[in-house]
């Protein structure tokens, strides 16, 4: 194959490109079920067999609608399988994420390439040259060649998957010294409990916020304050309940009318911060925090300059774990690790002087 089809991908049809993407999308949470019941019972056939079918349909797939790089991560998990299948090689967790890492930056390659998006930070040819080097090596070295996959192409060695799991009660920033300055945080925190009852899958995703925001401005030495920073992750998305819940709490696509609407949310909670005494910082982190450096952004299209840091790390863990949310609709278990690799395949979104910050903060969570 051309190795420039995988360095550097071009459309050769673009309907068919999109007919793929719409097949791979309807594939891959088939291929996560799959796997999740295989690590539970690796004697499974039948969830052998299917898994396998999978695989050679996306292959086969990408070959008909002219998708070399498709082929090239399809068929080394194709040849995998095969050595599963006939039972030369075993199941295991690791070798479990290094298929799902490739499935998802597959995803991402194959929506990146029909947007137009540039593909330089998914690594694909470290990815291939990963996965073929794990399909030809003898049973015993199989584990720790997914290993070093899974470090290439995400920066991050992986631990055992209890240990890759954001967890624990997040550290809590020191309350304003004024006692309204507490009462006003308490306030807040109550009203993302509210928010977070408005459906089961939000269970815990403020303590996971402020957990990750707290410690990621943390290694950059506290350059936004804590408190207005605590703050700002309580009511960045306040401003959604004065929305229909019907489109916020959406699982599917949103069509482009209520995206417009969704858009409306920063300002809305920004609002209320900026009518209290003393949250004006915290107020501009609310009301940035869907800016983008390239001025992509909204609700006011502002550049990099122009975002302060505490909107930043905001749009970073927001994004991280919209990421984790959006799989857990679709059915599919997604790990920290596949997120994180996600997040950095996508850092032209975030300022890039705190993803290294926020990576560092993962790191910990996965090697703890």
């Amino acid at each position: 194959m051309d190795i420039r089809s995988i360095i550097a991908p071009a459309i050769n049809d673009k309907v068919a490109l999109e007919e793929f993407v719409e097949s791979l999308n309807d594939q891959a949470p088939n291929i996560e079920r799959a796997i999740a019941r295989l690590k539970s019972d690796p004697a499974d056939h039948e969830v052998i067999s299917a898994l396998f079918r999978s695989i050679h349909n996306v292959k086969g797939d990408a070959t008909l609608c002219k998708v070399d790089f498709a082929v090239a991560i399809a068929h080394p998990i194709e040849t995998l399988l095969a050595r599963f299948r006939n039972g030369e090689i075993v199941f295991s967790d690791i070798l479990a994420e290094a298929i799902l890492l490739a499935i998802d930056r597959l995803e991402l390659a194959a929506e990146g390439l029909f947007a137009g998006r540039s593909l330089e930070n998914l690594r694909l040819l470290v990815l291939v040259q990963g996965l073929e080097k794990m399909a030809m090596a003898a049973p015993a070295a199989i584990d720790e060649n997914a290993c070093e996959l899974i470090e290439a192409v995400t920066g991050f060695r992986p631990a055992t998957e209890a240990a890759a799991q954001i967890r624990g009660r997040a550290p809590t920033a020191s309350s304003k010294s004024s006692p309204q300055g507490a009462e006003d945080l308490r306030f807040f925190r109550t009203l993302a409990d509210q928010l977070e009852a408005r459906s089961p899958l939000f269970k815990g995703r403020t303590t996971r916020l402020l957990r990750l925001s707290l410690e990621t401005n943390v290694v950059r030495k506290k350059v936004v304050d804590p408190v207005q920073l605590e703050a700002a992750v309580y009511m960045h998305d306040i401003g959604m309940m004065f929305l229909p819940e019907s489109v916020w709490l959406k699982v599917e696509r949103m069509t482009p009318e209520e995206q417009r609407i969704m858009r409306a949310h920063p300002e809305y909670s920004a609002g209320i911060l900026s009518r209290m005494e003393g949250w004006a910082d915290a107020a501009q982190m609310v009301a940035q925090h869907h800016e983008m450096p390239d001025g992509a952004g909204y609700p006011s299209a502002i550049g990099a300059a122009e975002i302060c840091d505490g909107a930043k790390i905001l749009a970073i863990v927001d994004a991280f774990e919209a990421v984790m949310l959006k799989h857990i609709n679709r059915g599919r278990n997604r790990s920290v690790l596949r997120a994180i690799a996600e997040i950095n395949a996508c850092n032209n979104q975030f300022a890039p002087e705190w993803i290294e910050p926020f990576n560092q903060v993962i790191r910990r969570t996965v090697e703890a």
